[in-house]
């Protein structure tokens, strides 16, 4: 079977205190979506555990699904074109800061683990080290190489991906706080990193040009914060619907699909620049400053593709036999807000999204797979198939994210509007 997976979301949210905050919600969305497994969020959280302890039950082998009264529930709310199958796997975000070499490491990881009494092992071993309650995510003062090594005790099955690799601030390969390499970072057992997150402000064909990551699998996923924001971007599998299967697929590469993109340049960490000085630069134009913001006279903060272009050991047009399979998309209300003429988060885009829905089925495979005909058919704009068209072929205008701020992608012309 062929489904997409969102294996990241954030500590934030799994340890917040909205109404919205909780398992059903997390699985009404993944099917809205279309997302058919989803990560927990933070299982070391103890009343995030309870919830999963409470909320889910085994499915199929390393998976977990919503209790039956849960699911009902969720049925009845949801439209007949978006219900599928929502099934949970085990996962966590920890950051760990220490020191190595001459610099202040801060990296991100992601750990799956297919059984509770793994999870409660690695919480156990965390809580030792560090707070693994407040709320935030957990931050502990531990060596990467020591995080992989408690994940690997923790018994088969269970792993360890890195983060948004790029990341300038919070990552493995980071221009302020990361390394040169993941071999680096985690030493005498990187032989058991196997993938790696592209991260919102990269994309494959970018990080293709540093043969050194030639060895992992790359997997994106969204990194919600809040429920609405999962599968913006996502794994595709191919394989059976249980956890052995797909850490098996990114292991060898059979049976996985690729991955869902943001168009990079919407990432909030794509170019150089200075926020609070409205400052935008290129890798080019920074290394020509040196580095130092022209109004503040303060060190620039670095983006992906500075850092990629610094540790790359080939060209855009280099051909490698490295052919990651990806699609770069746009969420739908974004899309739908640019054809109507107002914000994403307006009653209108949010009326028009369910009324799309309702006739053509979840988020991602609309955004995908669903003949321009069909769209064009329920579409209430004659822009709508069209935006879709355009996102599909990659002919959009970008303009690039930088030091935090989101970039943005647009599908029309300001002319071809009016």
């Amino acid at each position: 079977m062929r489904f997409y997976a969102d294996l990241h979301i954030h500590s934030k949210y799994s340890r917040a205190t909205s109404k919205d905050c909780d398992l059903e919600h997390l699985g009404y969305w993944g099917q809205k979506k279309g997302v058919s497994v989803i990560g927990t969020g933070d299982f070391t959280h103890p009343a995030w555990f309870r919830e999963i302890k409470e909320k889910l039950a085994p499915a199929e082998p390393g998976l977990f699904r919503l209790r039956e009264d849960l699911e009902r529930e969720i049925g009845e709310k949801l439209p007949g074109s978006c219900r599928g199958i929502t099934r949970f796997m085990l996962s966590v975000e920890i950051s760990t800061i220490y020191k190595k070499g001459d610099k202040i490491r801060k990296i991100h990881h992601l750990i799956y683990v297919p059984t509770l009494h793994q999870a409660e092992f690695i919480s156990r071993k965390l809580e030792r080290i560090g707070n693994i309650k407040s709320d935030g995510r957990p931050i502990l003062g531990l060596d990467s190489r020591h995080l992989l090594e408690i994940v690997l005790e923790a018994g088969e099955g269970c792993y360890l991906v890195p983060a948004h690799i790029w990341t300038p601030w919070f990552a493995v390969l980071g221009s302020k706080s990361g390394f040169d390499s993941i071999g680096e970072c985690y030493g005498d057992l990187a032989g058991h990193i196997f993938a790696v997150e592209t991260g919102l402000s990269a994309d494959p064909e970018m990080i293709r040009l540093v043969s050194d990551l030639d060895r992992y699998r790359l997997v994106s996923n969204s990194d919600a914060h809040s429920p609405a924001k999962l599968g913006r971007e996502a794994c595709i599998f191919t394989t059976d619907l249980d956890y052995f299967s797909m850490r098996r697929a990114l292991e060898t590469g059979a049976g996985y699909g690729g991955t869902v993109e943001f168009f990079p340049e919407e990432g909030k960490y794509y170019l150089d620049g200075h926020r609070k000085c409205n400052i935008r630069l290129s890798p080019e134009e920074s290394r020509e400053l040196d580095g130092i913001c022209p109004v503040c006279n303060k060190p620039l903060t670095l983006g992906v593709m500075h850092r990629v272009r610094e540790l790359a050991d080939r060209t855009e047009q280099a051909e490698t036999e490295i052919t990651e399979p990806f699609v770069s998309l746009i969420p739908l209300p974004e899309v739908i807000a640019e054809t109507e003429g107002v914000g994403p988060g307006s009653k209108t885009v949010a009326r028009e999204y369910d009324r799309v829905l309702n006739k053509l089925g979840a988020e991602l495979p609309l955004l995908t797979d669903i003949p321009l005909e069909e769209i064009q058919s329920h579409s209430s704009s004659p822009l709508f198939p069209e935006a879709i068209a355009r996102m599909r072929n990659g002919d959009v205008i970008r303009e690039a994210g930088y030091d935090g701020e989101y970039g943005r992608i647009k599908l029309f012309h300001k002319d071809e509007m009016k």
